[in-house]
C-alpha cells in the first residue's frame, strides 16, 4: 500500500478572498502531467539525435534509445517510490534523507547546471533560427533575414531580447507547473509536426530513389578512435531522456503524486518513438552530411528538394517549440536555487519578494550567456556524460541501494547496481573521449 504523502508541494493558504477555489483547481490534470513530462524530455536534444545516428549507425542508435528510455522510466519509479516512503516532496529532499546535506546540495547544483545550461542552449538555437549564425566560414541566414533582409532590429541581440521580454518573462512568472500544461501541449505538437515533415520528406526521397545510404552499424575501420567515438554520441541520447528534475514538481501537483509514473510511461513511449523517427528519417535524408544540429541541414534548401516554405515551417515550428519548453526548465532551476539558498523559508509561491528576486536575475543571466556562447555540440557531449547521467541514473540508483526506508526489493537493488555501474563506466569513458577529441581539435 502506498504510504501517505505528508507534505504537499504547495501548502494550503490562509483563508482569503482568493482562496475559494475548488478542489479541481488545486490539483493538476493527468493530461497536463503527460504534456509537461513529454515537453521536459523533448527539448533541444531531438536536433542532435540524427548526428548520433550518423556516428552509431541505425541499429545501435535505435537500441540505445530503447534502453535509455526503459532505464529512465525505471529510475523515475525509483525516485517516486523512495519519495512517498519518506517525508520529502522534492528530488533534493529525497537525496537529503539518503545522504544528508551533501546529497541534497549535490543534486541541487547539478540540476541547476543542467537546467540553466539547457536554457542557454535553447536560447542559442532560437537565436540561430531567427537571426542566423556563421559556422566553418559558412553563413546561415536566419528566418528574419530571409524574410526582411538584414537590419539592426533582427540581429541576434535584439531578436532574443524581444523573445525574452515578451514571451519568456510572462511564462516564467507562472507559479504552478500545471499552468504551463497548455504551452507544453503546443510545444509537443510542434515537435511532432517536425517529425511528420521529416518523415514525409524522407519517404518521398525514398520513393524517388534519392535518399542517402545509411549505415546500419558504426564504421570502425580506423581503429580505436571510432570505437570510442561511440561513447561521445551515446550521452547525447542520455541528455535527450533527462526529465527527472521536473518529476516532483509535476507529481506533487497531482491529486496522487504516484500518478506521475503513469504519465511518465506514456511520455517516455511517445518521446522514444519521436526520437527514433527523427533520427532515422533525417539520417536517410542527409546521410553523412548530417550536422550536429540538423536544423542546419534544413537551412541548405537551395541544394536540396526542400522548398523554402517547408524549410521555414520546419525551422520556425521548432524554434517556437523550444520557446515553450524554456519555462519548464526555468521552473525547476528557480525551485532548486530557492531550496538551496532558503531551505527554511515559506513556499516560494507565497513570497513575492523571493519569487521575483530569483526570477529576474536568472532570466537576465540566461540572456547574456546565450549572446556570449556560440556552439552547442561540445556542451551536449559534456552535459550528457556528466550532469544528466547523474540526475537520471546515478542518484536514483544510489538512493535505491542506500535504502534508508527499507523498501527496496532484491530485484530493484540488482537493477540499480547494473544501472549505476553502466552509468559510471559510460560517463568516465565519454568524458575521457571528449577531452581527447577536444585536444586533437585544438592541435589541428
Amino acid at each position: 500500500m502506498t504510504p501517505a504523502i505528508k507534505a504537499p508541494l504547495l501548502p494550503n493558504q490562509e483563508p482569503s478572498s482568493s482562496s475559494s477555489s475548488s478542489e479541481n483547481e488545486k490539483h493538476g490534470s493527468f493530461a497536463g502531467a503527460i504534456f509537461n513530462v513529454s515537453t521536459s524530455i523533448v527539448g533541444a536534444g531531438i536536433m542532435s539525435i540524427p548526428a548520433a545516428f550518423k556516428v552509431l549507425g541505425v541499429i545501435p542508435s535505435l537500441s540505445i534509445i530503447l534502453i535509455i528510455a526503459w532505464l529512465s522510466n525505471v529510475s523515475a519509479g525509483f525516485l517516486m517510490k523512495s519519495t512517498v516512503a519518506g517525508d520529502a516532496t522534492t528530488y533534493a529532499g529525497v537525496m537529503k534523507e539518503s545522504f544528508g546535506k551533501p546529497g541534497s546540495v549535490a543534486v541541487q547544483i547539478i540540476t541547476m547546471v543542467v537546467t540553466f545550461g539547457s536554457m542557454v542552449i535553447f536560447s542559442i538555437i532560437i537565436g540561430d533560427v531567427l537571426s542566423g549564425n556563421e559556422k566553418g566560414g559558412v553563413i546561415h541566414l536566419g528566418l528574419l533575414q530571409g524574410w526582411f533582409g538584414s537590419h539592426w532590429w533582427n540581429t541576434r541581440f535584439f531578436s532574443l531580447l524581444f523573445i525574452f521580454v515578451f514571451l519568456f518573462l510572462p511564462l516564467v512568472l507562472c507559479r504552478r507547473v500545471d499552468r504551463l500544461a497548455l504551452s507544453s501541449a503546443i510545444s509537443f505538437l510542434l515537435a511532432l509536426l517536425f517529425v511528420i515533415i521529416s518523415s514525409v520528406l524522407a519517404i518521398v526521397a525514398l520513393v524517388q530513389g534519392i535518399t542517402k545510404s545509411p549505415r546500419l552499424f558504426p564504421d570502425l575501420n580506423n581503429g580505436g578512435q571510432s570505437f570510442f567515438n561511440l561513447f561521445t554520441a551515446s550521452p547525447v541520447i542520455v541528455t535527450a531522456f533527462t526529465f527527472h528534475f521536473n518529476l516532483h514538481p509535476v507529481g506533487f501537483e497531482l491529486k496522487d503524486p504516484l500518478q506521475v509514473l503513469s504519465a511518465t510511461r506514456v511520455s517516455v513511449i511517445l518521446c522514444a518513438t519521436i526520437y527514433s523517427a527523427t533520427g532515422l528519417f533525417c539520417y536517410l535524408l542527409f546521410g553523412d552530411s548530417t550536422m550536429t544540429d540538423v536544423l542546419m541541414n534544413f537551412d541548405e534548401s537551395s541544394g536540396s528538394s526542400i522548398g523554402s516554405l517547408l524549410n521555414d515551417v520546419v525551422r520556425a515550428s521548432y524554434a517556437i517549440h523550444l520557446m515553450l519548453v524554456f519555462p519548464l526548465l526555468n521552473f525547476s532551476l528557480r525551485a532548486n536555487l530557492d531550496e538551496l539558498l532558503f531551505p527554511l523559508k515559506i513556499s516560494l509561491v507565497n513570497d513575492n519578494k523571493r519569487f521575483f528576486g530569483l526570477t529576474f536575475p536568472l532570466l537576465i543571466s540566461c540572456f547574456l550567456a546565450a549572446i556570449a556562447i556560440p556552439d552547442i555540440w561540445y556542451f551536449f557531449q559534456f552535459l550528457g556524460s556528466t550532469s544528466t547521467v547523474s540526475i537520471a541514473f546515478i542518484f536514483p540508483a544510489a538512493i535505491v541501494l542506500r535504502n534508508v526506508n527499507g523498501i527496496s526489493t532484491l530485484r530493484e537493488k540488482i537493477v540499480a547496481s547494473v544501472m549505476l555501474v553502466l552509468a559510471v563506466a559510460t560517463s568516465i569513458i565519454a568524458i575521457s573521449t571528449n577531452i581527447y577529441s577536444f585536444a586533437e581539435t585544438e592541435e589541428a
